[in-house]
This record gives C-alpha cells, structure tokens and sequence, in this order.
C-alpha cells in the first residue's frame, strides 16, 4: 500500500513558476516509479513527468521538457515538479502517482497509487 499526499498548487500568471510536492508513505517499497500526471476538463490524463526514487531515470512529456524538472528528496519517497515559464494550457488538476516498477512512467493505466490531486491555474 502507498499513501500520497500533494501539496503547492494554486494560481499564477503566465511567465511565473510553482512547485508542487508529493510524498508517499509506505512500507512496502524501499525505491519506486513517481510521476505527476495532469487533467483538465474534458482532456484525458496526461503524464508530465516521471522519476524513479534513485533518483536515476527521469521523464518528461514533450509539452513540459525544459520548463519543468522532477526531483527527489534523496531517495527519501518524496518527489517535487518545480513547474517555470508556465503557460494558461498547463491549467490543470495535477495528481502524483506512484508504481514499484514501469515500462512505461508516463502511462496512467500503469499506476495503481494515486493523490487526490492538487489544482494549478494559469492565467494570461
């Protein structure tokens, strides 16, 4: 089992930056697959960015390479996206997810553990 909490979502104009936090607590897991996948009305589940707790392997969708980064809290089952130059399409409900392993980081069919997601608004 693996609880998830998020945390920094809230309201920024466009050009301006966030970060968002997520921690997991588990027992079950020494190192695992997290990601930050992203929703907006009417749109499926998109993945943003993924890491493993190793900090080793990380993955970002094509949309988000170069403005966001994924990091981890030195293995520590806490991730963070510090989200700059952020645009009105990022505007989304942004969920942490988390999987022991993955083929496929950024596939939300892949993840059995889920936030209850943090809100991020970007206004022009």
């Amino acid at each position: 089992q693996v609880q998830l909490v998020e945390s920094g979502g809230g309201s920024v104009q466009a050009g301006g930056s966030l970060r968002l936090t997520c921690t997991a607590s588990t027992r079950d897991y020494n190192a695992m697959y997290m990601a930050w996948f992203r929703q907006a009305p009417g749109k499926e589940r998109e993945g943003v960015a993924a890491i493993f707790t190793n900090g080793v392997s990380v993955y970002y969708s094509d949309s988000v390479k170069g403005r966001f980064t994924i990091s981890d809290d030195n293995g520590k089952m806490k991730i963070f996206l510090q989200m700059d130059n952020l645009k009105p399409e990022d505007t989304a409900m942004y969920y942490c997810a988390a999987e022991g392993w993955t083929p496929r980081p950024l596939q939300a069919r892949e993840y059995h553990y889920w936030g209850q997601g943090t809100q991020v608004t970007v206004s022009s």
